[in-house]
């Protein structure tokens, strides 16, 4: 007999804190790889004998394959609950990355990093809707600030850990292991400990369907589902941000440039890097309350004016940390931690600002066409033209263009959202269903 319903606990869902941090170790995964890729790759081109050129092929190509794949995992929840889904992508996935450390050329490395990466987009995307489903408005941006500052707080301890086995022969290789091994256990710990909330648990539902299932209802990922977003306008706006976002191709590129324009070796490029991921931890969860604070002090202007500041300050300490040479090591250091801290604005705002214009039974396919197809995308295309550019002029002019340029137009185009979002977000709150009584037991 299935249990009564009742009111939603307004501080949120039952295992919320568990079900996020078994999902956030499954995105390790994913930097990991990202991480593996830009402090080894003069490493594996020594070893495989490639171009510059490479990596961003190698880059563009992990994340071309999330525009299927991420709608692929999202379209699968028509049929199987989150959780199951997430424990394939993040689970059975890690053994292609296990496959790929033993590449004996760079067709087999491109291939089996490609498949590999197919299944790490999959936590990326569940990950803001589940967060939706587990907690009120409130606390939503706190939550995702500090689940992206853990992520990237161990992508900057492993990123010096992958450094020093540069120094092993053939170290890449064992780095690959790792991550594949990490994969398959955070795959089976989601299996045996995630207890989904239910799609719309806390907000209830814009449609006719029962709030709380932990499967789909709707139609999943499909055309005509991303056409209805796309007739919100701040969610137009947010996808054209996003595909002028060229912040992670910084990092894949940085220790490649310190060691190139700047003359350090690839030890002192990674640790240099290395508090990028300090900074990223302390923005993620600065912003996370600050955010919050910002959407108390005006729901409808707060946190899209602290995502707009944010790419104007990014683009200028890029310009600082990659096209000046300095005498001390620390500079680097220093514009790189300021740098990560405005770059971990960006999740912990948008996601949110997505969660308050999108019922809550589509946010699985707007997060899945934003961050499987448009970020990588966006991605993709940014680390071809950036290491092709960088082959032509070098990598330093590369980036001033590829990456400081762009980011800085994309502060621009975020003014739209100062006119629309006021208007999509309160058309939100007229539709969907709040009321205690609207919400069901939780999903098990």
């Amino acid at each position: 007999m299935a249990p009564a319903a009742i009111g939603p606990d307004p501080q949120g869902a039952p295992h919320r804190k568990r079900n996020v941090t078994l999902i956030s170790a499954a995105m390790i995964t994913d930097s990991a790889e990202s991480g593996l890729l830009s402090a080894l790759f003069p490493v594996i081109a020594a070893s495989l004998g490639l171009a510059t050129s490479a990596l961003g092929v190698l880059i563009a190509a992990g994340r071309l394959v999330s525009v299927v794949s991420g709608p692929l995992w999202v379209f699968l929840t028509r049929y199987l609950a989150r959780r199951t889904v997430l424990a394939i992508a993040s689970g059975l996935w890690g053994v292609w990355a296990i496959v790929a450390a033993f590449s004996q050329d760079f067709v087999q490395l491109l291939i089996l990093n490609t498949i590999a990466a197919a299944g790490f987009t999959a936590a990326h995307v569940f990950l803001p809707a589940i967060v939706g489903d587990s907690f009120p408005d409130a606390k939503r941006g706190r939550v995702i600030g500090w689940v992206y500052g853990a992520l990237v707080i161990s992508s900057s301890l492993l990123g010096p850990l992958f450094g020093q086995l540069a120094d092993v022969p053939q170290g890449w290789r064992y780095g690959y292991v790792a991550i594949g091994v990490i994969n398959i256990l955070a795959g089976l710990a989601i299996l045996l400990f995630l207890r989904d909330p239910g799609i719309g648990y806390m907000d209830g539902r814009a449609d006719q369907h029962r709030a709380g299932t932990t499967t789909a209802t709707d139609d999943g990922v499909s055309w005509r589902t991303v056409a209805s977003l796309f007739r919100l306008p701040s969610y137009v706006v947010l996808i054209i941000s996003r595909l002028l976002s060229p912040h992670p191709v910084l990092g894949a590129f940085a220790v490649v440039l310190l060691v190139e324009a700047h003359g350090l070796s690839i030890q002192v490029a990674t640790a240099a890097f290395a508090p990028f991921g300090i900074g990223y931890l302390v923005g993620n969860i600065v912003i996370g309350y600050l955010g919050d604070i910002a959407n108390r002090f005006s729901a409808d202007h707060g946190r899209v004016t602290l995502l707009q500041l944010s790419q104007f300050a990014f683009g200028g300490l890029a310009f600082l940390a990659t096209q000046v040479t300095y005498d001390g090591v620390w500079m680097y250091s220093l514009f790189f931690a300021l740098m990560g801290a405005f770059q971990g604005w960006n999740p912990i705002l948008n996601r949110p600002i997505v969660m308050a214009i999108v019922p809550p039974e589509q946010r699985g396919t707007a997060f899945g066409f934003m961050i499987s197809i448009v970020e990588s995308i966006s991605y993709s295309v940014l680390a071809l033209i950036t290491g092709f550019v960088a082959g032509a002029i070098g990598t330093q002019g590369a980036v001033l263009w590829t990456i400081v340029a762009v980011v800085l137009v994309n502060g621009v185009v975020l003014t739209g959202l100062q006119v629309t979002f006021r208007r999509d977000r309160r058309a939100l709150l007229a539709r969907t269903e709040t009321a205690p009584a609207a919400q069901p037991a939780l999903a098990e």
